[in-house]
């Protein structure tokens, strides 16, 4: 039999690289990513640049012809569907960009999908952040709590979860359904919290800024997951998940839940430089926060067996080693 052919979007990303380490480790696909020619930074697949068991192509979601073009190259069987804008800050000051690509890239593909090989799988991965304000009584959220959204990028991911729906209820396209809470480890981007922190304190120890941090908000809470714990559960949900469900993923041991106050001071203790100062910028202050976001993944592990099995503490070291490397080696 032939081996399955699977296709990463955003394979450059944080989730896209690890998922293309965790599936090259698994073995028996053909597998394929895609990248935006001049403007996606290679640094995070620069180990994989001249892996043959890798296949990578240019396309930008947001264009419909370079979509169909690659589907109709691969004639995928599994799509990964990480490329996306992530970050949440910016997307007040460019919700339109936002929508583009967080919904009209997902619709691109759904159509190059039905139009191509309807038979695929095609996964979207949500966030928790279209859920917005949720009360303490409602916690923790399950796939059933109301969506009540606060910024342009949670309306965005709505938009693509509820696209998606459409084409399998409309269509029969075979679209797996998640929402991962926060996900932190080594590749993550410097503008997100842990892994802001876990950079300047690398840049402190290395002497190349003042010991005084930075940070915005720092008593939301959360549920944390490692990447590696991550990318697996969501090759489980590829594998096991039924089609239009929803499915939340996230580690709900009270050892991984933390407000991000208790994440920067567990970092601050790993530092080799003692006495660095903490500071509130203003500038990464957003127009509104999410103080809860608690998630129960009990209906997705009761029907994969995913069970996450890396420690909090470790999230936070191989986020601040990645940092210390990249700053030690200046990978800019």
């Amino acid at each position: 039999m032939a081996n399955k052919k699977v296709l990463i979007t955003g394979i450059t990303g944080f989730v896209g690289s690890h998922m293309a380490d965790y599936l090259l480790d698994k073995g028996g696909f053909e597998l394929y990513g895609l990248k935006r020619w001049h403007l996606s930074s290679l640094r995070n697949i620069r180990h994989l640049l001249d892996d043959k068991r890798v296949t990578l192509l240019d396309c930008d979601v947001t264009d419909l012809i370079s979509v169909r073009n690659v589907v109709r190259e691969i004639k995928p069987d599994i799509v990964f569907h990480f490329a996306s804008e992530s970050f949440v800050s910016p997307s007040w000051a460019h919700p339109a960009h936002y929508m583009d690509v967080n919904f009209k890239g997902t619709l691109n593909f759904l159509d190059a999908i039905k139009e191509t090989c309807p038979n695929s799988r095609f996964f979207i991965p949500g966030t928790p952040e279209e859920y917005g304000d949720v009360p303490e009584d409602e916690l923790p959220i399950t796939e059933n709590t109301i969506l009540r959204p606060v910024n342009p990028y949670a309306v965005s991911k709505m938009a693509q979860d509820y696209i998606g729906y459409v084409y399998f209820r409309s269509y029969g396209l075979n679209v797996i359904r998640t929402r991962a809470f926060n996900h932190e480890g080594p590749r993550r981007d410097y503008v997100f919290g842990v892994s802001w922190y876990a950079y300047q304190i690398a840049r402190i120890e290395a002497g190349k800024q003042e010991p005084i941090l930075t940070h915005g908000h720092i008593e939301d809470k959360r549920n944390f997951t490692h990447v590696r714990d991550l990318v697996e559960a969501y090759w489980l949900a590829m594998e096991k998940c039924v089609p239009g469900e929803l499915y939340l993923i996230g580690n709900e041991d009270p050892s991984h839940i933390h407000t991000f106050r208790e994440v920067l001071g567990a970092l601050l203790k790993m530092s080799k430089v003692s006495g660095i100062q903490t500071k509130t910028d203003p500038k990464l202050v957003r127009p509104t926060s999410l103080p809860r976001l608690i998630g129960d993944s009990s209906k997705f592990r009761a029907l994969t067996g995913w069970k996450p099995k890396i420690g909090f503490e470790q999230i936070l070291e191989d986020t601040l080693n990645y940092w210390r490397d990249f700053v030690k080696n200046e990978l800019y």
